[in-house]
Formats: structure tokens, C-alpha cells, sequence
């Protein structure tokens, strides 16, 4: 039976988070539902869902968390092959809700159970409650039979509480993550600080990750809603090289954030002492912009959805699983053009054919607020 973990950290246990390219066992999502943030009751988006839940079963076990009323539905679309649970939820962002995992070198895994307050709380969430979403993790924890600490005030040696988002963060597995200021170091956003200074906001991740050192993006690209996520900018491709974002359309809205986030990382060295390889991935050709606001209900606890407001439509937020990379299309000019330049990285840097990318539309899920890394989350093999 899996157990909490009290007065310890994952650091101090000898575990780590591993790379996303590490080996993974298995893949969790959350089925979409909310009609109060999804368009035309949530069945574009499930059926988006749908298509990149079967591209990453091809690689990797999947597992569909439903909530009871969309239990038959969820079952009658997914096949047969991918595992569909029953567990209350609040909306599908599992990246952020659900566990991050860390591993040992003696073949153990044990999770990381993050305060979630729906990227901000009362102060700038995005919705409430949001009760359901922050007990996922240890749902998800207890399904796998995975033991897990909780970033509490109560379980923390620090005796702190911790608030953090899955898409907050990317690692390379061998001591240095990246992420942004505009989410972790942002006073208005409602989560760490100011109460938690920088010192110790680098302290809770150096010790529930097992880190060395952090770089600091600036901004990220989506200052509104999850306050500047790290997985819409930049992520490891392999130890000391990273890909980034990149436009050279002056009037691309986000051509400023793609360019500093590129400098940052071009100067920037890891833990192990390396200096970063950047290699550039495009951007949209055109901005991408919410449609048919008027098909999403409006509802007391989350905030309404307006027409034309812009949609964070980045190629990153790309799944990295078994030797395939599940990324976004969004029915733009450079949708192959971000398939086949992300192609190219992998072939340059594992190997010809040692990655295949594969493209699944997903223009729902950015109508949504996220994409294909935002809305899964990875167990590696232990």
C-alpha cells in the first residue's frame, strides 16, 4: 500500500527526477469535461484528447482518468489498450495537478504530491474549487502503488508550504532544471511568493527534485493564465542541449520572450559545467486565437472565455515518451515545418530514427489553455 513520506525529502533519500527522454513506464491524462472551459461541451477536445492518447499508446502504456459521469463515454472512445480509471477531477491539466516522479539507482520511484491551487488560488486562479486537482496527485500515487511526499507544511523538514505546476519545470536528469521568473518569482500570481523568497523557492526544488542548479528564463510566453510555464519556451533534448523557442517575425506577439529566453540559454551553463546547445524551433506562422467563445457556458467559479483572445499555440509543448515525441499541430503554415525541424534535432543528436516525431492536431486543447505537455504526465521506469 503506497504511504506518505514525512519529514524527509527526495533528495535526501538518494532520488531524482529523471529527464523526460529517460525511460518512461507509463502515461496519465485526465479525460475533458468542463464546459465552462472548453468549447461545444468538451467534445472537440475530447475527441483531440482521443487522438493523442492512441499517438502515445504506440510507445507507451496510457491510463484515462475520468470522472464518473464521463466514465462510459471516456471508455466507448479510447481502445481497448488504454486504461481508463474512474477518479474525480476538476479539469484535464494532469502536467500540473498530477504527481512528479523521482527515481533512485536502486530501481525505486516514489512521487511528488506539489500544492496545486489552480495557478494562483483566490488570488489569480483559474478556477475554484480546485479541491479535486490537488488531491490527483496522490490518486495517481496510490493507483501506481507509489509511496510520495507532499510539499505541505506538515510533511515538509522546512516546514514550509509549496506550491507548484508540473509545467513550471523541466530538468535534464543530472542536477539543473530550468524554469521562469514570470511564474515562480511573480508576487501577483498567487502561489510562493513573496512569502517564500527566491533562496527558498531554489531550496524546495533543489531538495524534492535533487538539483545543483536552477537557470532562470526571464518571461515565458503566457503571462495570464499559468504565468509564464517553462514547457511553452524551451526543454532538454539530451543532457547540456536544449531546445527553444524561436520566430524571426519582429511582429510575432511572441517574438521579445522567444529571443531573450534563446540569450538566456546561450549563455547559460548546467550543473555539470557545460555550456547549453540551443537549437532553435519555430513558432506559428500566424497567432492562434480562441473561436466560438460563445459555445463555452459561462459559470460561477472560473473565468469567463472571451472571443479572440489569444491562445498559447507553441510546437514545445511537445511529450517526450520511448523514443517518440507527441507534438502539437495547430492547422498553421509551419505545422511540418516544426515536425520535421524537431526531427532533424533528434536525428542530430540521438541518432538517425532513434526518435520519431509525430504530429497530432490539437488545436482544442490550446482553445483550452494548454497542449500535449500540459496535458499528460509521465511515470519513467524506476
Amino acid at each position: 500500500m503506497a504511504k506518505r513520506i514525512y519529514g524527509s525529502t527526495p533528495k535526501q533519500d538518494g532520488f531524482r527526477m529523471p529527464g523526460e527522454f529517460e525511460p518512461q513506464a507509463h502515461v496519465f491524462m485526465v479525460w475533458p469535461q468542463r464546459t465552462d472551459n472548453w468549447r461545444q461541451g468538451a467534445k472537440p477536445a475530447q475527441r483531440a484528447f482521443t487522438e493523442v492518447a492512441k499517438a502515445i499508446a504506440k510507445h507507451t502504456n496510457v491510463t484515462m482518468l475520468v470522472n464518473n459521469d464521463q466514465y462510459a463515454n471516456a471508455r466507448a472512445r479510447l481502445p481497448e489498450h488504454i486504461r481508463v480509471v474512474e477518479a474525480s477531477s476538476d479539469d484535464a491539466w494532469v502536467r500540473d495537478s498530477g504527481p512528479t516522479f523521482v527515481i533512485n539507482d536502486r530501481g525505486e520511484i516514489r512521487g511528488v504530491d506539489w500544492i496545486f491551487n489552480a495557478w494562483g488560488g483566490l488570488k489569480d486562479g483559474l478556477y475554484f474549487p480546485w479541491a479535486n486537482d490537488d488531491a490527483m496527485a496522490q490518486k495517481i500515487c496510490d493507483l501506481q502503488d507509489i509511496d510520495s511526499y507532499r510539499t505541505d507544511a506538515d510533511s515538509c523538514p522546512a516546514g514550509l508550504d509549496f506550491i507548484l505546476e508540473g509545467g513550471s519545470i523541466h530538468v535534464d536528469g543530472e542536477g539543473t532544471l530550468i524554469t521562469t521568473e514570470m511564474c515562480l518569482l511573480n508576487p501577483e500570481s498567487g502561489r510562493n511568493f513573496p512569502e517564500l523568497d527566491r533562496e527558498q523557492i531554489e531550496m524546495m526544488l533543489k531538495e524534492y527534485l535533487n538539483l545543483e542548479k536552477i537557470i532562470w528564463i526571464k518571461d515565458g510566453i503566457d503571462p495570464y493564465e499559468t504565468n509564464g510555464h517553462i514547457d511553452d519556451v524551451a526543454c532538454y533534448v539530451r543532457p547540456g542541449e536544449v531546445a527553444c523557442i524561436w520566430t524571426d517575425d519582429p511582429e510575432h506577439p511572441f517574438y521579445a520572450p522567444a529571443r531573450a529566453a534563446y540569450e538566456t540559454l546561450s549563455n547559460a551553463t548546467d550543473a555539470k559545467g557545460r555550456k547549453l546547445k540551443v537549437h532553435k524551433l519555430c513558432m506559428t506562422k500566424k497567432p492562434c486565437y480562441l473561436k466560438d467563445a460563445d459555445s463555452i457556458d459561462i459559470a460561477t467559479g472560473a473565468i469567463p472565455r472571451a472571443e479572440g483572445e489569444i491562445s498559447i499555440a507553441s510546437y514545445m509543448n511537445f511529450l517526450i515518451t520511448n523514443n517518440a515525441i507527441i507534438l502539437p499541430q495547430y492547422g498553421d503554415e509551419n505545422d511540418q515545418l516544426a515536425v520535421d525541424t524537431l526531427q532533424k534535432i533528434y536525428d542530430e543528436v540521438w541518432g538517425e530514427g532513434v526518435y520519431k516525431c509525430v504530429g497530432v492536431q490539437s488545436e482544442q486543447v490550446v482553445f483550452g489553455g494548454g497542449n500535449i505537455h500540459c496535458i499528460t504526465q509521465q511515470e519513467p521506469s524506476a
